[in-house]
């Protein structure tokens, strides 16, 4: 089993379809996610899946979009990914509430540096 973050775009935010965290727990406890557990109204959610990130990934955004009649998007990371993040905080000795992580669905390109200037 791995132990999985379920980072979900929007989901409580005006617009996009409402989905209580009860709701969001139950949504994953019926895909065969097991000890799920959500976090505040954040749309985040930590669950445990012998099933591949792409499979967990692809079963959260499909039932989402039952959901919410339309695509909701789901950024998937491992137990150990997020852990490192943690590690690698280069702002460790700052308050935490004035910090940010960022997590993109894919690399950035190699001239991200240039394209925005």
């Amino acid at each position: 089993m791995t132990s999985y973050v379920a980072l979900i775009r929007a989901v409580n935010v005006g617009g996009t379809g409402k989905l209580p965290m009860a709701g969001l727990r139950a949504m994953c406890e019926d895909a065969g996610f097991e000890d799920v557990r959500t976090y505040i109204a954040s749309g985040n959610v930590v669950f445990s899946s012998g099933k591949s990130e792409t499979v967990v990934k692809a079963t959260l955004q499909v039932r989402l979009e039952a959901h919410a009649g339309k695509p909701v998007g789901v950024l998937i990371r491992t137990g150990a990914e997020m852990a490192a993040v943690l590690a690698g905080n280069p702002f460790a000795d700052k308050e935490a509430k004035i910090t940010a992580t960022f997590f993109p669905d894919e690399p950035p390109r190699s001239d991200a540096p240039e394209a925005v200037s």
